[in-house]
């Protein structure tokens, strides 16, 4: 125990290091703006306020690009549930021409940046018309290679035995899948769903680009335009922004993070 204080000191500095700008942003957007602006700061609010989220969603629009938010992830989350975990089963458990060759190829994938299809994915969805559009948000992460492989090797560990039962009694494939074989890989589903949730949440180059207009836009860019404006100095209205953009994806993870870990855990025994 003697040996091994500073392990604990370490990790104790590292949470400190981690949690302070969040509990300062939180304590922050309860402050008035000259509190905000006073030297030598003041920790705890001396004169707690709700009018930075009254003036957030009464007069930033907020709750609008809130509900865009919402949409967009919910879409995108439901979309790599469904698209996922179908082509990681056939990948998986289906035997046809060409399926090494496919997973291959979905792998490599993983291995190309982000960037690099950047431009030509918005020069395509630009000329399909769907820029400025909830469909222009939404379906070019529709599916993800990553969510892919997270399904396919779930299902990799899932007994054949399963599936010849299910042709003997007369089911179909779609039926094996969805009856038989889905229910099976919750732990797999609720990881794919909270990351994919989480990452489209927070995202926001392609909202920035894709979104032209006000009422497209999501949180955090929404955020980051009213952070350049006229609202630069009001840094209690920033605060009280950016709590509302972090704090549902962190209620989120901390009450499934148990589901998180148990099926990366699982996944990777596979």
């Amino acid at each position: 125990m003697r040996r091994t204080w500073w392990i604990y000191l370490i990790g104790v500095l590292g949470l400190v290091a981690v949690a302070a700008p969040f509990l300062w942003m939180v304590l922050g957007s309860f402050k008035t703006q000259g509190e905000l602006m006073r030297v030598p700061p003041t920790w705890w609010p001396r004169n707690a306020t709700g009018q930075n989220y009254g003036d957030l969603f009464s007069k930033a629009n907020f709750p609008r690009y809130f509900l865009n938010s919402a949409l967009v992830a919910l879409a995108v989350t439901a979309g790599n549930l469904i698209f996922c975990s179908m082509i990681g089963y056939a990948l998986a458990k289906l035997r046809f021409k060409g399926r090494n060759a496919l997973f291959v190829l979905v792998m490599a994938t993983l291995m190309i940046p982000g960037m690099v299809t950047f431009v030509p994915l918005f020069v395509l969805v630009t000329n399909a018309g769907l820029a400025n559009t909830y469909p222009g948000l939404i379906l070019p992460f529709l599916v993800s290679p990553f969510g892919v492989f997270l399904m396919r090797q779930f299902f990799l560990g899932l007994p054949d035995d399963l599936i010849d039962a299910g042709r003997v009694d007369g089911s179909t494939e779609l039926g094996i899948f969805a009856r038989i074989m889905l229910p099976l890989t919750r732990p797999a589903l609720a990881t794919l769903g909270i990351l994919t949730f989480l990452g489209s949440w927070n995202n926001f180059l392609w909202p920035l680009v894709v979104a032209q207009t006000e009422d497209k836009y999501t949180l955090p860019v929404a955020l980051a335009l009213y952070s350049t404006g006229q609202n630069a100095q009001n840094y209690g209205l920033l605060m009280a922004g950016a709590v509302v953009v972090v704090l549902p994806v962190l209620v989120m993870f901390l009450a499934f993070q148990r589901h998180v870990t148990k099926g990366i855990a699982i996944t990777g025994l596979k």
